[in-house]
């Protein structure tokens, strides 16, 4: 099995997910992404981030698709 079989068929697996653990996967995965380079992030973003998280975990906050929302924007702006 190549690896851009091996991918195609872990993306395909992923996305059979429940939203909750897509957002997940996502998160660690955007974290690895982290690890290369060094920046200073602010107590006030960290902070602001795992309320962000937290909202999206407990299903406070609604996620909407970046499609519909620039949809939005363009009715209302016309």
């Amino acid at each position: 099995m190549s690896i851009s079989t091996a991918i195609e068929e872990l993306i395909e697996k992923a996305l059979q997910l429940s939203r909750e653990y897509r957002a997940f996967m996502a998160e660690k995965l955007l974290e690895s992404l982290d690890h290369g380079e060094e920046f200073e992030v602010s107590p006030e973003w960290l902070a602001e981030t795992k309320r962000r998280c937290q909202e999206i975990d407990s299903g406070k906050a609604t996620l909407l698709d970046a499609e519909r929302v620039f949809d939005e924007v363009d009715e209302a702006l016309g």
